[in-house]
């Protein structure tokens, strides 16, 4: 083992030195024994110390069950390496419980036959993912390098990601959400603040209050399972239309109920949280030049704006 390495978690070090197979891969190989230090089977999380002998069998990427079916896919930049894809709002990214048909991994397999499986062999080339009814820009990688530098880049924050959004209330000017989020104790489909979750930390800016509502820019400091629309709601200010995490009804205030009807049927109209992954912006993991891309806002979500604005 090199002497730079100590210190460093074993599936990390396996991932730096081994790049065929992605710090995912190498986690479950290490999982299944096939991993040892200094002779004995060893955990992910061992951290590596100069001298040791770190001895690891190539692992085998699982059998796939996904299936290619044709599909329209907007994509919005192509290169030999990656391609930004524009997801409408009701597209599953992978398969997953409940959902192992119909999604954006299924159509990739069919219009890219060799994409890279280093983060599972059902979400071929996903190197992030969107809620099924959040629409917008998703980055997906078409080789195995392409997927171990983009993954890097957003472990390493590198990748910026700002959304729009429609919230109940007046969250403020601008703000901060930092709360640890992780599985809820007592609804396994949702997430939540609890204590013994990930660190999480979403940046919000006000971009139009209507008093009853706020038209907001979001940005990600991390990535965590439906991260924004958790935060947003610990913070008493959820994204509108959003059925799981509280933004049905307007929250909050007096308002003349023909007023706050309207409200709702102009939220239900739209059928999905009000929520879009609006801009992309990172270094090309193969060069040197910054890369932005902006996706417009959906007709659905236009119309909410329109009609919450004749409401104020």
């Amino acid at each position: 083992m090199a002497e730079g390495s100590s210190g460093e978690r074993l599936d990390t070090f396996l991932a730096a030195a081994l790049a065929d197979h992605s710090r995912s891969r190498w986690h479950r190989a290490i999982e299944d024994g096939l991993v040892k230090v200094d002779g004995k089977v060893a955990s992910a999380g061992l951290k590596l110390k100069a001298g040791m002998m770190v001895e690891a069998l190539e692992p085998e990427a699982p059998p796939s069950t996904l299936e290619p079916e044709e599909r329209e896919i907007h994509i919005i930049h192509e290169e030999e390496d990656f391609l930004v894809v524009d997801k409408p709002a009701g597209l599953v990214v992978h398969p997953g419980a409940g959902q192992w048909t119909g999604t954006l991994a299924n159509a990739l397999l069919h219009r890219f036959r060799d994409l890279p499986t280093g983060g599972g062999a059902d979400r071929p080339g996903i190197v992030h993912r969107l809620d099924k009814d959040t629409s917008g820009l998703l980055l997906v990688a078409r080789s195995e390098r392409a997927h171990r530098a983009l993954s890097k880049a957003l472990a390493d924050r590198d990748v910026e990601r700002r959304y729009w959004g429609m919230v109940w209330g007046d969250p403020g000017a601008e703000g901060l959400v930092e709360a640890p989020i992780g599985r809820h104790p007592r609804e396994r489909v949702k997430m939540a603040v609890v204590e013994s979750g990930r660190q999480a930390a979403t940046e919000f800016r006000r971009i139009t209050n209507f008093g009853f509502a706020a038209e907001v820019e979001l940005k990600l400091r991390t990535g965590r399972t439906h991260q924004i629309r958790v935060h947003l709601a610990h913070i008493r200010h959820p994204v509108v239309g959003d059925l799981t995490y509280g933004g049905v009804v307007p929250i909050g205030g007096v308002m003349e109920p023909v007023k706050r009807q309207a409200l709702i049927a102009a939220a239900r109209r739209v059928g999905r949280q009000a929520l879009h992954a609006q801009r992309l912006r990172f270094k090309h993991p193969f060069g040197d030049a910054m890369l932005e891309f902006e996706s417009p806002l959906p007709e659905d979500l236009v119309q909410l704006r329109s009609s919450f604005r004749a409401q104020a």
